[in-house]
C-alpha cells in the first residue's frame, strides 16, 4: 500500500513538472533572450526583450527610490536610462504585471487581477499578432511576421526621449502630433509640466514649453541646422538632422551614422532639453548640448524688438535692436527691463504705396519667433527684400534657407513685433525696417546696418556725458556717430581724457605697429585703447581702416575680444576693446613656476578648446572666411574666469573663398608662421591651423617654438618614439598612475596639435574638424605625418589671398604683457 502511495506521489510530481515546463514555453520570462513576443506568450516581471544588437531592453523597472513598477525600454548599457514608458499614468503596485496580447489582438499590460492598465489601442488579427523590440529601440506590433507593416509602434507615442529615427511634429492629414513630455520627477515617469514640440507654422523650430508657456526655442530651421543651435554642426557627421516639410507632414528627427555612439535627446523634469552621447570608455553619458543654455535663451527675455547679448551680464543682458532704445527714464537693470521697454526712435514713413524707409541688418542673431511670420521658400533674398519694402506692414525679413551659401534664399517676413532676438554664434542676418532718419544719409534703400549692442552705446554715452560735464559743456565730439557702423565712433578728445593724454604710466603694451593703453571710464570700468602708430600708417591703410572696423563689428563670439568703440579722427586710428585683467596666455605658459601652476591641466585643455572654437568661428562660423594671420599666445587674452579671448582678429583681412592676388606682405611672428607662407608667401586658412597647433603644443609643454623650430622637432621625435607624455610641462605636478584618463586626454590633444602642424597644408584638418576632435574624445583621429613639404594633389588655395590691401592693419599684433 505504501509503495502504491509513493508511486502516485511520484507520478503527480512528474506531471506537475511537465505542466510547469509546458507553461514555461509560453512564459517569456523563462524562454531566454529574444526580441519578440508572439500571441500566446507573455512577459512577466523579471523577463525582458532585448533588441537585435543588444542596445535596448524592454522590461519592468522601478525608477529611483520608487517601489512602483513600470513597463519600459532602456539602454542595455545603462539600466537607469529609460527612453520609453508604457504605463506612465498607471503604475503597478507590485511585481504581478504581465504583457500579453488580448483576445482582440491588442498588446496590453495587466496587473495581478488581470485588469488592463495600459493598451496599444490596436485591434487587429487575434490569430497572427506579434510584437518586436527593433534594433532602433522601437517597440513594434506586427500583423504576422516582422516583415509585415507595423500596426502600432512606440515611436508614435514618445515619452521624454527622442532616439534616432524617431520624429517630432505633425501629420497634416490625420492631425496626429508627436511630442516629448518630461517626467514629473526623477522617481515619477508620469507626464510632467515640460514639453518639447515642433512648431509647424512659419519655419519649423523646436519649442520647449512649461505647461502652456513657451520657455525656449531653438530658432528656425535654416536648411542646415536650427538657427539658434550652431553646436549641432559639431556633431552633424554623427547625427544628421532631418526636417521634412510636405503636404503630408511637418516633422523633425535625426539619424545616427554607422558606428556612431549611442545618443538620445531628452526633455527632463527640470525643464531643459539635452542631447547626450554614450562614452564607452568611461561608461557614462556625455552632454553635447542643453537648452536653455544661458539667460538669453529664456523665451522673450528682452521683449519686443529687444536684443539679448549673453556677454552683457553687467547690463542685464538686454538691449534693443538698432533704431530702438529704452526710454531715458528707464534704468538698465535686469529687474526693470520690461517687455514694452524698447521704443522706436522714429516712426516709419510708409503709406499710399510710397515709403522712405530702409533696412538695417542685425548680424549674427537667432532669428525671431516665426510662428506668425509668412514664409516663402521659392523666392530669392532680393525678391524678399522687395516684397517687404513694398508692404508697409512688413517690419523685418530674413533668408529662410542658407544651405545654398551666400546670403541665403527664401523669404521670412514679420508683420508684428519681433520677439526672442539674441546674439548667437554663427547666427544669421535679420533685416529690420527703420525710418530714413535712422539710416545713413548718404545711402538709399536697401541700406545694410549692423545692430549696436546697447551696453556698448551706453558705455560711450556715459563717457561723453561725464567729460561734457567736467569741461562745462565743451564740445568733445568732433565726429558724429555713423549709424552704418556696428560700434560707436568716439572723439580723440574723449580718448585722451580716459587715457591721461596717452600717458606712459597707462601704457600696457607695445608692438611694431601699435601701442596699447589702459583707460578708465567714469564709472570705473577699465578699457584697452589700441593706438596705431602713425609712422607706419600708409595712405591705403588709413583709407581702409573704417572698412576693417566694419569687418570686426560683424564678428561676435565668446572667444573673441569685444570691440567697444573706435576713433577715426585726423591722422589717428584707434580701437577700444574690453580690458582683460589676466593679460595674455604667454604670461602663464612661459612664466615662473607659480604662474604656470595657475593653469592646471584641466584649465589648459579648456583654454585649448576655447581657442579652437574662436578660430573655427573666424574660419566660417561667422558666415565669412576670416584669416587671423598672427595667432600666438600673446594674442590670446584671458578674462577673469580664465576663458580665452582671441585678440587682433579684427586686423585680419576678410576673404571670400575665391579671392586671390599676386602679392602679399604680412608680418607673422617667428615660430608661428606656416612653412608654405615662409617659403612662398601663401596665406590661407591652413596657416591659422598651423599657428593654432604651435599654440597648443606650447600650452601643454611650456616651451617656446623659437629659433630652429626646436619645440616641433622635439615633439615629432617624441611622437615617433612613442614617448609623447615627455612633452608635457615638467614644472607641473607629475601625473599619477591614478589619472590615466587625464593622461589620455593630454596625449590625444598633443596628437591633434601635431595634425595641425603637418608640413603640407592639405594634411592639416580644418578648424571645425579640430573642434570636433577636441570635444568628442571618443572619436578616432588620424595619425600625424612628418614629411618634407610636397604639393598636395588637388590642393588649390582657394581661401588664400596674395594681395595686401590694408598692410598696416594686418600686422598690429602686440603682447599685453
Amino acid at each position: 500500500m505504501r509503495a502504491t502511495s509513493q508511486l502516485r506521489v511520484h507520478l503527480l510530481l512528474r506531471l506537475l513538472l511537465i505542466c510547469f515546463y509546458l507553461l514555461s514555453i509560453h512564459t517569456f520570462a523563462d524562454a531566454g533572450v529574444s526580441d519578440k513576443l508572439e500571441k500566446g506568450q507573455n512577459l512577466t516581471d523579471g523577463g525582458t526583450l532585448v533588441s537585435a544588437g543588444g542596445s535596448f531592453t524592454l522590461g519592468f523597472f522601478s525608477p529611483g527610490a520608487s517601489t512602483k513598477r513600470y513597463l519600459g525600454i532602456w539602454f542595455s548599457v545603462s539600466n537607469a536610462t529609460v527612453v520609453w514608458v508604457a504605463n506612465r499614468d498607471q503604475p503597478l503596485l507590485d511585481r504581478s504585471g504581465m504583457l500579453v496580447f488580448n483576445d482582440l489582438g491588442s498588446l496590453v499590460l495587466q496587473d495581478g487581477s488581470r485588469r488592463t492598465v495600459w493598451s496599444s489601442d490596436f485591434s487587429g488579427s487575434a490569430s497572427a499578432a506579434m510584437v518586436q523590440l527593433a534594433y532602433s529601440g522601437n517597440l513594434v506590433v506586427h500583423n504576422g511576421s516582422s516583415d509585415d507593416a507595423s500596426l502600432w509602434q512606440s515611436f508614435d507615442h514618445p515619452s521624454d526621449t527622442l532616439l534616432p529615427d524617431m520624429k517630432l511634429g505633425k501629420n497634416r492629414w490625420t492631425g496626429a502630433e508627436w511630442q516629448l513630455t518630461s517626467w514629473r520627477s526623477a522617481d515619477d515617469p508620469a507626464p510632467g509640466d515640460h514639453r518639447r514640440t515642433l512648431q509647424t507654422t512659419g519655419l519649423p523650430e523646436i519649442i520647449l514649453w512649461y505647461r502652456d508657456v513657451k520657455t525656449y526655442r531653438t530658432g528656425p530651421w535654416n536648411g542646415i541646422y536650427f538657427n539658434g543651435v550652431p553646436e549641432a554642426r559639431g556633431y552633424a557627421d554623427k547625427y544628421q538632422l532631418l526636417v521634412t516639410t510636405s503636404a503630408w507632414e511637418v516633422t523633425y528627427g535625426y539619424t545616427a551614422a554607422p558606428g556612431a555612439p549611442l545618443t538620445r535627446v531628452v526633455v527632463n523634469y527640470t525643464g531643459k532639453a539635452e542631447r547626450w552621447e554614450w562614452d564607452a570608455r568611461s561608461s557614462t553619458w556625455s552632454n553635447l548640448f542643453q537648452g536653455p543654455r544661458d539667460p538669453c535663451d529664456d523665451y522673450g527675455k528682452c521683449g519686443p524688438f529687444g536684443l539679448c547679448d549673453p556677454d552683457a551680464a553687467s547690463s542685464g543682458f538686454c538691449g534693443c535692436a538698432d533704431g530702438f532704445s529704452i526710454p531715458a527714464a528707464t534704468t538698465l537693470s535686469a529687474q526693470t527691463v520690461k517687455v514694452t521697454n524698447c521704443r522706436r526712435h522714429a516712426a516709419l514713413d510708409c503709406a499710399g504705396g510710397t515709403t522712405t524707409d530702409g533696412f538695417a541688418v542685425v548680424r549674427g542673431v537667432k532669428l525671431p519667433d516665426t510662428q506668425n511670420a509668412s514664409v516663402d521658400t521659392g523666392v530669392t533674398l532680393e525678391e524678399c527684400r522687395a516684397r517687404c519694402f513694398a508692404n508697409c506692414s512688413c517690419l523685418a525679413y530674413a533668408a529662410a534657407d542658407i544651405s545654398g551659401g551666400g546670403d541665403g534664399s527664401g523669404c521670412v517676413m514679420w508683420t508684428s513685433a519681433i520677439v526672442d532676438l539674441r546674439l548667437v554664434d554663427m547666427g544669421q542676418n535679420l533685416y529690420l525696417r527703420l525710418a530714413k532718419s535712422e539710416l545713413d544719409d548718404h545711402k538709399r534703400f536697401p541700406v545694410l546696418l549692423v545692430a549696436a549692442p546697447l551696453a556698448s552705446v551706453v558705455i560711450i554715452l556715459l563717457v561723453i556725458i561725464a567729460i561734457w560735464w567736467r569741461r562745462k559743456h565743451t564740445n568733445m565730439g568732433a565726429i558724429p556717430q555713423k549709424h552704418s557702423m556696428a560700434v560707436p565712433i568716439v572723439s580723440l578728445a574723449v580718448i585722451k581724457d580716459v587715457t591721461g593724454n596717452f600717458s606712459e604710466t597707462n601704457m600696457i603694451g607695445q608692438g611694431g605697429f601699435s601701442i596699447v593703453y589702459k583707460g578708465q571710464l567714469p564709472e570705473g570700468r577699465a578699457i584697452a585703447v589700441k593706438r596705431l602708430k602713425q609712422s607706419v600708417l600708409t595712405t591705403k591703410g588709413k583709407k581702409d581702416f573704417a572698412r576693417e572696423v566694419e569687418v570686426m563689428a560683424g564678428l561676435r563670439h565668446g572667444s573673441l575680444v569685444r570691440l567697444l568703440a573706435y576713433c577715426n579722427e585726423g591722422k589717428e586710428r584707434i580701437l577700444i576693446y574690453e580690458y582683460m585683467q589676466k593679460k595674455s596666455l604667454n604670461v602663464y605658459i612661459f612664466g615662473n613656476v607659480n604662474l604656470r601652476a595657475s593653469l592646471n591641466w584641466a584649465r589648459r585643455l579648456e583654454l585649448i578648446q576655447g581657442i579652437a572654437h574662436g578660430i573655427a568661428y573666424l574660419h566660417g562660423g561667422s558666415g565669412d572666411n576670416v584669416i587671423h594671420r598672427d595667432l600666438k599666445p600673446g594674442n590670446i587674452l584671458l578674462d577673469d574666469e580664465w576663458k580665452p579671448k582671441i585678440a587682433d582678429f579684427g586686423t585680419a583681412k576678410l576673404f571670400a573663398v575665391d579671392q586671390t592676388g599676386p602679392e602679399q606682405t604680412i608680418v607673422v611672428s617667428p615660430g608661428y608662421a606656416a612653412p608654405e607662407y615662409v617659403r612662398q608667401g601663401n596665406m590661407t586658412l591652413k596657416c591659422d591651423v598651423y599657428s593654432f597647433g604651435v599654440i597648443l603644443l606650447e600650452t601643454l609643454s611650456g616651451r617656446r617654438n623659437g629659433g630652429m623650430q626646436s619645440l616641433l622637432s622635439h615633439a615629432w621625435r617624441l611622437w615617433e618614439t612613442n614617448m609623447i607624455p615627455e612633452l608635457l610641462d615638467t614644472t607641473m605636478v607629475p601625473l599619477s598612475e591614478s589619472e590615466p584618463e587625464l593622461l589620455s586626454k593630454l596625449t590625444r590633444c598633443i596628437q591633434i596639435g601635431l595634425l595641425c602642424v603637418q608640413e603640407t597644408p592639405c594634411d592639416r584638418p580644418i578648424m571645425s574638424a579640430v573642434v570636433g576632435m577636441l570635444t568628442n574624445t571618443t572619436s578616432q583621429i588620424e595619425h600625424p605625418r612628418r614629411r618634407p613639404p610636397l604639393d598636395c594633389e588637388g590642393f588649390v588655395p582657394t581661401d588664400s589671398s596674395h594681395g595686401l590691401e590694408t598692410e598696416v592693419l594686418h600686422s598690429t599684433t602686440i603682447d599685453l604683457t
